[in-house]
């Protein structure tokens, strides 16, 4: 109904109260609600990764409120790392944060499960802020549906399992063991001499419970946040593979954004990979002294695991364009 029309109904009343009328009308309409973000994992809650996702949807709503509501769905609620994976390249999800799946989008992402890659974490932290790689890694995703704003952390990776202590490779010999989607992690469990399986993680404790599966490898706070120790005996401190996490959001979703959200939503990401190490190394140790209570907790002979690496590492360079000079360039760093 438009303002003349107000005026004649109102004429009984008057001109002043027809144009409060007006003005109440206006003051009632909706006001625009600010833009919702979904970011889905994985992980249980009390993880890194939960802790993570938490933290920088805090920071997100602190720095964006009114503009932007940023909510965390952990423990699969928005599906499988592969079922959020193509939600994101379609556009029907925001945002969400992988690890390891991330080979399965461009196959250089298989760099970081080259076993014994990165020296410490300070050493992570300069690749994840290195130009080169950025520009080898990052820069392609956008035609691919998607963007990473920030390199989080997964963590380094151990073993249990329920069939005997890991020390060296050949302990593997014969072992079920659970690892996540990625080729290489397969290629590597292998050259070792388990019979490495890919399973969602949200299957992994029924799965050892069972007996279907008799080990897998995680950092200690997926381990603790599944609480696989429950139905584990052995814990092996192989620090095998380091896996960055990933603050990917859809690059349809954010070309609707405006420029000053972008930047901020960016910033924060890149903020939040700074709080993520310093928690990996708080939690490693503190969940590392918690399991001990209740697995038989060995120490591994590294050099022998880097010794039966060498094939993974000359397959992946035969079998990915660029995959030698992308290693040579992050040990470059080390």
């Amino acid at each position: 109904m438009g303002f003349r029309n107000n005026l004649r109904r109102c004429s009984g009343v008057g001109v002043t109260a027809a144009m409060a009328l007006v003005l109440v009308g206006s003051a009632a309409a909706p006001v625009r609600a600010a833009t919702l973000i979904r970011m889905g994992h994985v992980a249980f809650p009390g993880s890194l990764i939960a802790l993570v996702n938490d933290a920088y949807a805090q920071r997100v709503n602190e720095a964006l409120k009114g503009k932007v509501e940023l909510k965390v769905f952990h423990s699969s609620q928005l599906g499988s790392d592969e079922e959020m994976l193509k939600g994101i390249k379609v556009g029907v999800l925001e945002m969400f944060q992988p690890s390891t799946i991330m080979s399965t989008v461009d196959p250089k992402f298989g760099v970081f499960e080259m076993p014994y890659l990165f020296k410490d974490r300070g050493h992570v932290k300069r690749v994840a802020e290195d130009p080169q790689v950025r520009k080898e890694l990052f820069d392609p995703l956008p035609e691919k549906g998607l963007r990473v704003l920030g390199m989080w952390e997964n963590g380094y990776r151990v073993i249990t399992n329920n069939v005997r202590p890991i020390v060296k490779p050949e302990d593997l010999r014969g072992v079920k063991l659970r690892v996540p989607s990625g080729v290489w992690r397969v290629k590597m469990f292998r050259a070792y001499g388990a019979n490495p399986t890919p399973l969602a993680y949200s299957e992994v404790f029924a799965a050892l419970q069972s007996g279907v599966m008799d080990g897998q490898e995680n950092p200690f706070s997926q381990i603790w946040g599944g609480k696989f120790y429950e139905v584990q005996k052995y814990l092996s401190l192989s620090d095998h593979v380091y896996t960055p996490a990933y603050a990917v959001v859809s690059e349809r979703f954010w070309k609707t954004l405006p420029p000053d959200v972008q930047q901020v939503l960016a910033r924060i990401a890149v903020e939040v990979g700074d709080f993520a190490r310093k928690e990996g190394s708080r939690l490693d140790t503190e969940l590392q002294e918690k399991m001990q209570k209740a697995l038989k907790v060995n120490e591994v002979d590294k050099e022998a695991f880097v010794r039966a690496s060498k094939p993974v590492y000359d397959e992946f360079a035969r079998e990915v364009r660029g995959g030698k000079e992308l290693v040579d360039r992050i040990l470059g760093l080390r």
